[in-house]
């Protein structure tokens, strides 16, 4: 969640004014986490309830066909989302999101307002990519210039805005974790505004956005290979499976059926939802499964998948202090995993902070970062991170891609003396396509990170390059960088001279030769397409 104001300009407004006062004069409906107090809820309950600013200012709808106003939803409860593609709050929010929709057919409408905070995000293009990864069933609207985000005085993301059958607030909440709020809210109108005959029930639909591709990969975000076994480990995160060819690109196996779920067993039967990192041991690859919250097994041999770590729930608030049974303490979005002297760190992305799994005892415990989501260096425990997303390791230190502040991090491993120190980065809201030396290095959401002989290499995300930085000397360079060779690459490894890129919006993997840099798409064969109308969602098994 990002908790700096970005336009506190807006607070003083009058319209902002009056948007609080009528959100803290509704009914039993209302639901403003942020200002309620038991005294000003009592202040305002007379207090005349205002009309919702219409959503102008945004610069194109997705996901739907024409123009949506809110005279055109007149009769049904409108859920607003203000999200941004990057924030791991936001993308926690749209499960619930999906499940309001389900349970509510045509009589809630949920739009999301898309409100950027990279510059990458302002591409249209991004946000459409951003809802097919997601699988995002609602209609989207790119508010690029933060027109609509200020009209309806946002201060952090994810906001949802509950508007009733006459078009009128009935309140907002803050972050993630309101779906019992909203669900609940949502009962009560359905019963007012059906007591009065003005609600709609009738079927609603939209022209959902699609894309057509060749490719049997859908948003690859991981990717790893090993010389020793001539294999290549591919997280095919929204086909929810796993993909493992040679380093040419042949067929050895697919684990996960291609449906996303949450289920042990035989490669083909098994299910996943969203994996991203990856780490081998021999014969078992380690899985970041990311949208189930857990460390997932493969047997490479017997080609069966099991659970390790994690109970397949979200853990929303036990940052601070957990550990023990690794099959008994619940994750956050772990998004990526490195295995070194047989424990395995964890990004906890959700959590802001690095874990440490160990597969031998069993057990799970923070290692690195307090909680807050920020760009802190210290000790272990007084560090912050912003949504850490990719590890690496020379054999002393573990490298981080911590993205929201567009940094790489440096923390010494177990036994290691030292403090959690800056590679490049400055902070949540400091970053950009800048490179050199130390702190005038500027990144954009990078995602990634592999090192190799004293180097690191970014997948420096949102700015669709590779670059390269010495950890010592703080310096930056581009290493890959050109027309049509990534978009938004997530991950990359190094293996027999040859650099693997999951080059995630472009549904490929691109191999890249470390002397001559020069760089081709790796050619899958034998690897299916997996046919997204017969992937069930995750809300139909859970």
């Amino acid at each position: 969640m990002q908790t700096r104001t970005v336009l506190g300009k807006v607070l003083g407004s009058p319209i902002v004014a009056a948007v609080t006062v009528a959100l803290l004069a509704a009914s039993s409906a209302y639901w403003a986490f942020s200002i309620e107090t038991p005294t000003a809820h009592a202040a305002y309950q007379g207090a005349k309830r205002i009309d919702a600013p219409d959503l102008v200012g945004g610069t194109v709808w997705l996901n739907t066909d024409k123009p949506i106003t809110l005279a055109d939803l007149r009769g049904r409860i409108v859920l607003l989302d203000f999200w941004t593609l990057c924030c791991i709050n936001c993308i926690h929010t749209l499960p619930d999101l999906a499940l309001i929709e389900a349970r509510y057919p045509g009589i809630v409408v949920v739009i999301g307002v898309h409100t950027p905070k990279f510059d990458n995000e302002k591409r249209t293009s991004s946000i459409m990519k951003a809802i097919l990864r997601y699988e995002i069933k609602h209609p989207v609207i790119n508010d690029a210039d933060r027109k609509i985000w200020a009209a309806y005085g946002c201060t952090q993301w994810p906001t949802l805005v509950l508007i009733d059958p006459a078009g009128k607030f009935r309140g907002f909440a803050r972050g993630e974790g309101n779906l019992e709020l909203v669900d609940r809210s949502i009962k009560e109108l359905i019963k007012e505004f059906d007591a009065k005959g003005t609600l709609k029930k009738t079927p609603i639909t939209f022209k959902l956005a699609n894309e057509k591709t060749a490719s049997p990969l859908c948003f690859p975000g991981k990717v790893l290979a090993d010389a020793d076994s001539k294999r290549l480990f591919i997280a095919d995160s929204t086909n929810h499976r796993i993909v493992i060819t040679d380093l040419e690109g042949k067929k050895i196996a697919v684990a996960g059926s291609g449906k996303e779920g949450f289920k042990n067993g035989a490669f083909a039967d098994a299910q996943f939802s969203d994996p991203q990192g990856m780490a081998l041991d021999g014969n078992t690859l380690y899985v970041a499964d990311r949208k189930n919250h857990a460390i997932r097994a493969l047997d490479l041999k017997n080609e069966t998948v099991r659970l390790v770590a994690g109970t397949g729930v979200q853990n929303r608030f036990g940052r601070f202090g957990s550990s023990g049974a690794a099959l008994k303490i619940p994750l956050c979005s772990p998004w990526d995993i490195l295995l070194h002297n047989k424990r395995i760190y964890i990004a906890m992305s959700g959590h802001h902070q690095i874990w440490v799994f160990d597969p031998v005892k069993g057990n799970v415990a923070v290692y690195a970062g307090n909680g807050n989501e920020d760009l802190t260096d210290g000790t272990l425990k007084a560090s912050a991170f912003a949504q850490p997303s990719g590890l690496a390791t020379d054999g002393k230190r573990l490298f981080v891609a911590d993205s929201e502040v567009s940094a790489i991090r440096s923390v010494p491993l177990i036994g290691v003396p030292g403090n959690v120190t800056t590679v490049v980065g400055k902070g949540l809201f400091d970053f950009g396509d800048v490179n050199g030396v130390g702190n005038q290095v500027r990144l954009q959401h990078a995602l990634g990170v592999v090192y190799l002989d004293g180097k690191l290499y970014v997948a420096d995300t949102y700015n669709s390059k590779i670059k390269i930085l010495d950890p010592s000397k703080r310096t930056c360079a581009t290493f890959v960088a050109g027309d049509n060779l990534f978009d938004e690459p997530g991950g990359l490894w190094i293996a027999a001279g040859k650099m693997y890129v999951a080059d995630t919006n472009n549904h490929r993997i691109q191999v890249v030769d470390m002397k001559t840099k020069e760089t081709a798409t790796l050619e899958l064969q034998g690897v299916e397409p997996v046919r997204r109308s017969e992937a069930a969602s995750v809300n139909e098994m859970k």
